[in-house]
């Protein structure tokens, strides 16, 4: 296969669908019509677009296009079309528009049609996306698209059980299968080294010789039965025939479930011909069409006897790709093209006869072929079809298929291929003619649940199409589908093939024997099926929907108790699996691997580290000790913080240092705050059994946490710490490395940490409006705290010293802001600073006084912290380099000196406004939940007058 040229038009092909789907829901205002109008002329502009790039796949050509999405790991929106690719896209597009035409007569006025359109967009360009990809991970995405757009249309009705629970085991068998095929395509791609198709179909030695190819054969395979309905996860397929009739017709016969199959051809020349591939799919194949035929013949509804033997034919489709041989692919393909035209207009026949007669029911039908003689004759036509007749499409590639059987042999026995198949054929023919017989032929009744007559033209129009298609091929295939069939089947094969010509006639052959003796033993059995029906009454019938719904029901059991079991909200249980689970780990490790002595030197002890070493574990055995003791605890916990907050300043880490600090006097106030609605005391929860447990896992994992650090410590190793230091001034502007790395190396992390922030912010915020309202508003006003509060909450010294240090402290702020890129400082420290000098404001004046000369929201401080960061990373694409990748400069304008600015000093700004948004958005939560208690703090301002009546009071 020779790649022609890389064109555009095919990724327009894949958005068009999903641009088409944007138009429904806008254009139901307008009318059904222009709803529908909205929605096909997508599809038939994809369609037209496709049918330009065939001269190309006709010349055996292959058409692509690249677009670098995740290069890194190997996920490319690439694309490609050749012969099979262009036959499921025809599929896809052409039966969308004659399923669109029909949608728009079938569904009721009551439905919204606009939803439905919207609902069958989607899914159509996800089935575009899966047969135009050139990449398994990109195939992979748009194959979980189709699972979730088809689990919007299978439970489009709503209102009824049957259409949700279908719905749900769609998702659940084919989300399954999905998942094994994530790790299937993974395993693939990591034997080639590549995850595009152009590159995996060339390697197909290699794939095979591999000792992954097995475990990637089986979970490749597992993703596309369950996608195609393949025993035994045949069962969902039927129960998804709750969808209304159009999505029956279009999922069902001719693009979902025939993913599977494009799967298993698309990838036919790597992991084809090995008897893995034989005896997995050929004999999977081979049980799915006995089955799903067998219980078609007995179904009452008729789309569930259409469901069947869907399931039947697929089953056919894939054996043919399970034998293995050039030929049976061709036979394959052939039958997944006839297939889609009959099946399409069998389903839509039977949405016909449901819609006018009001029932499904072949027990209270027959006759309609006197009142709905359209309907019949094209009913007649594609089940003839169906059955393997001659002059119709479905006897060419029964035909092809019964002669694959005849040469098949399956472990040794020549005999059980073919004899299985034609009996496949035989049921095929069954249950093809029983729906004649019984919903058609016979008298006429009189006791219709409404009486029933042929459709308006625009609801029998699109099968009529489909009907004429059975007929042509049928009659004259060569001229019609052979040079498309060679092109497609070159496509699957990998192989520049020279096919017969398809004809009718054969001459006397086996195959021609065996479809005899199919479609007289079908008229038997229909013959005497009254008999055979009592038969089929004396068996055991397995529900596979009970089985399913028991497995769903036990596993969900079982997991609500495992859950139970492991999160029943005790921290210590967590964390006494999580320590445990890693200990054991490490022990592992250490006993595996080999022990030499560290080869660094310790630094030099002072007494200053011996001093600040015991304050530390002091404090932390006095925290675990009086950990009952909440304000006693929170002060311990200050303690340990302005101790690590000296490690770093030893250490050499000034920025640390004061992050450290202001850090833990935000901490400080804000929890001494939330700590006042909570009880002083915590209640003791574990016995001495539990906590003698905990103190010994506690132990253990901090000990080999200290050996793990002391062994690092020791030990000489490269870290990427070399490579900031080098390169921070020449890449960055800045000689202070902490801050470089945080706004430019990487400044991607602390976006998405100053979002964390600003969302944490707004939950507290969220959480806070919860409590304002309803019951634990009314809890809030009743409150009466126990504790006696002084009279003098806000010292008039303290009024005029945080007035008179606030202008000092937003100084300090800015210049530890601008300070930042070169010296210790940046947006973050300088926007705790400037949250403490707020928060000296708000203890020391009172919140109503500061809250009445705050004039913007701390909400919009978050919101434009986070679009300043933004904004600064988009700019660097406009200089074509990656998202948030600095840029900097020297200026000198008289008499200033030269100066530095860097655009990572915006992003800065950034990041200090989403901290004093969060600081101070926080701390009014918690203020107006103080407010509402009615607790009583005097406001003291400068001029409080004692004399004056008493004033807003509120507690802080």
């Amino acid at each position: 296969m020779v790649t022609a040229h890389s064109d555009v038009t095919l990724a327009l092909i894949a958005a068009l669908p999903f641009i088409g789907a944007l138009f429904p829901g806008l254009m139901i205002r307008a009318g059904r019509d222009a709803c529908a109008l909205s929605a096909g002329w997508a599809t038939l502009s994809a369609l037209i677009l496709l049918l330009t790039l065939s001269p190309s796949v006709f010349a055996g050509e292959a058409v692509v296009f690249h677009i670098d999405w995740l290069p890194m790991l190997g996920l490319n929106a690439n694309f490609l079309l050749d012969g099979l690719g262009f036959l499921f896209a025809c599929m896809i597009l052409g039966i969308g528009l004659l399923i669109i035409l029909y949608a728009r007569f079938y569904l009721d006025r009551d439905d919204p049609i606009g939803q439905f359109y919207t609902y069958l967009m989607l899914f159509q360009g996800a089935m575009l996306g899966i047969v135009l990809s050139d990449n398994i991970l990109l195939m992979v995405v748009f194959w979980e698209l189709t699972s979730l757009s088809s689990f919007l249309l299978i439970g489009y009705w709503k209102h009824t059980v049957a259409g949700r629970q279908g719905a749900r085991m769609a998702l659940a068998v084919t989300g399954m299968g999905g998942l094994a095929l994530i790790g299937g395509v993974l395993l693939l791609g990591s034997i080639v080294g590549s995850y595009d198709l152009t590159d995996i179909l060339h390697q197909r030695e290699e794939i095979q010789a591999s000792p992954l190819y097995i475990p990637a054969l089986i979970l490749i395979l597992l993703g596309a039965f369950t996608k195609s309905a393949q025993f035994p996860f045949h069962f969902w397929l039927p129960h998804a025939m709750a969808a209304p009739t159009p999505v029956s017709a279009y999922l069902h016969s001719a693009t979902m479930v025939k993913a599977g199959l494009f799967l298993m051809a698309r990838l036919w020349p790597v992991l084809s011909g090995t008897d893995a591939w034989f005896y997995i799919v050929g004999t999977t194949g081979l049980v799915t069409m006995l089955v799903g035929a067998w219980i078609a013949i007995f179904k009452d509804d008729i789309k569930a006897l259409l469901a069947f033997s869907t399931v039947s034919h697929l089953g056919f489709i894939t054996m043919l790709l399970g034998f293995g041989t050039t030929t049976a692919a061709t036979a394959a393909v052939f039958h997944i093209m006839n297939h889609t035209i009959f099946k399409a207009a069998l389903f839509m026949t039977a949405g016909i006869v449901d819609h006018e007669t009001h029932t499904r029911s072949i027990k209270r039908l027959g006759g309609l072929r006197h009142l709905m003689p359209i309907t019949a004759t094209i009913a007649i036509i594609t089940s003839l079809s169906m059955a393997g007749l001659p002059f119709f499409n479905g006897f060419l590639s029964k035909e092809l298929m019964l002669e694959e059987a005849v040469h098949t042999v399956w472990a040794g026995n020549p005999f059980l291929v073919p004899v299985l198949a034609t009996l496949g054929g035989l049921l095929s023919a069954t249950y093809s003619f029983r729906y004649i017989a019984h919903v058609f032929l016979g008298p006429e009744r009189q006791d219709y649940p409404s009486h029933p007559h042929d459709p308006p033209f625009g609801m029998y129009i699109a099968p009529a199409l489909l009907a004429a298609m059975v007929i042509v091929i049928g009659i004259v295939p060569q001229a019609t589908v052979g040079p498309f069939l060679q092109v497609v089947a070159d496509a699957v094969t990998g192989e520049h093939l020279h096919l017969h010509k398809l004809k009718i006639w054969h001459g006397f052959t086996p195959a021609l024997g065996m479809s005899v003796i199919a479609t007289l033993g079908g008229l038997a059995l229909i013959a005497s099926y009254p008999a055979l029906e009592r038969f089929w009454a004396r068996l055991p019938h397995p529900d596979a929907k009970a089985m399913f719904d028991n497995v769903v029901d036990g596993t969900t059991a079982a997991a609500a108790r495992l859950s139970a079991n492991l999160h029943n909200g005790r921290i210590t249980k967590y964390v006494a699996i999580f320590g445990v689970a890693t200990i054991a780990a490490g022990i592992y490790a250490f006993l595996q691997g080999e022990h030499m002595a560290g080869t660094r030197d310790l630094l030099p002890v002072t007494i200053v580290d011996v001093v600040g070493a015991v304050l530390l574990c002091a404090s932390t055995i006095a925290i675990v000790n009086y950990h009952r003791s909440r304000l006693l605890t929170l002060v311990l916990i200050g303690i340990n913080g302005l101790i690590v907050s000296v490690v770093f300043v030893r250490l050499s880490a000034p920025d640390l240092a004061l992050t450290q600090v202001t850090v833990e006097v935000v901490t400080l106030i804000l929890l001494l705050l939330a700590l006042h609605f909570l009880p002083k005391q915590t209640p003791r929860e574990s016995g001495l059994s539990r906590r003698m447990r905990d103190l010994s896992i506690a132990s253990v994992a901090g000990l080999a946490v200290g050996a793990l650090a002391y062994a690092l410590m020791t030990r000489d190793f490269t870290t990427i710490s070399d490579y900031y230091w080098t390169n921070a001034k020449p890449g960055g502007g800045g000689t202070n490395v902490v801050n470089v790395i945080l706004v430019d190396f990487r400044g991607y992390d602390t976006f998405g940490e100053i979002i964390v922030l600003g969302i944490a912010a707004l939950t507290i915020y969220a959480l806070e409006e919860a409590l304002m309202e309803g019951k634990a508003s009314r809890r809030l006003i009743n409150w009466v705290h126990d504790s006696v509060y002084s009279k003098d909450r806000h010292p008039l010294m303290m009024v005029v010293a945080t007035r008179l240090m606030m202008p000092i402290s937003l100084m300090v702020g800015v210049y530890i802001f601008l300070r930042g890129h070169n010296m210790p400082g940046g947006g973050f420290i300088a926007g705790l600073v400037v949250a403490i000098a707020l928060l000296m404001q708000y203890m020391a004046s009172g919140f109503a006084w500061a809250q009445e000369r705050q004039r913007i929201p701390y909400h919009s401080f978050i919101g434009w912290g986070v679009l300043i960061a933004a904004i600064t990373g988009v700019g660097a694409w406009f200089a074509s380099r990656p998202f948030l990748t600095s840029w900097y400069g020297y200026f000198h304008f008289p008499p200033i000196e030269e100066f530095e600015l860097a655009t990572a000093m915006a992003f800065d700004l950034g990041v200090f406004l989403t901290v004093v948004g969060a600081v101070m958005l926080a701390l009014y939560c918690l203020s107006r939940i103080a407010r509402r208690t009615g607790e009583t703090v005097n406001i003291a301002p400068m001029d409080y007058d004692p004399s004056a009546p008493e004033r807003e009071e509120e507690q802080i």
